[in-house]
């Protein structure tokens, strides 16, 4: 099972970004990619509300983790989810340590990554 974790923000989509972009940076963490779905959609004449998947992390941390389950490299590098839904701005995770433990690894392996980017969630909604 995949256990979603969603926090909304306080600040707008624009900020909220920017807030990730800043964070990612201070922290060193990349980002290796972005996909913006309703740019996607646009270009085919279709509308969606804004839709950002940032991929990120550090080779550090996620190298160790799909040395032991290989497979484990289609989950990673982490990936948080902007969107505005429903008159509000909301990041969404999967957990890591539930990603982890459905590749068989032990939960504590991913304990890093998982307080990782649950810190960096936390330091975006901050007021």
């Amino acid at each position: 099972m995949t256990e979603r974790r969603t926090t909304t923000s306080g600040h707008d989509y624009e900020q909220t970004v920017a807030r990730l972009d800043a964070e990612l940076a201070r922290r060193g963490l990349g980002p290796f990619a972005r996909i913006d779905h309703a740019a996607g959609a646009r270009s085919v004449g279709l509308e969606m509300p804004p839709t950002l998947v940032v991929l990120f992390g550090s080779p550090r941390g996620g190298t160790p983790l799909m040395l032991e389950a290989p497979d484990l490299a289609l989950d990673l590098p982490l990936r948080l989810l902007v969107r505005e839904r429903a008159g509000r701005v909301e990041l969404v995770y999967t957990d890591p340590v539930t990603t982890a433990e459905q590749h068989g690894l032990p939960a504590a392996a991913a304990a890093p990554l998982a307080e990782t980017v649950a810190s960096v969630v936390a330091a975006v909604v901050a007021p």
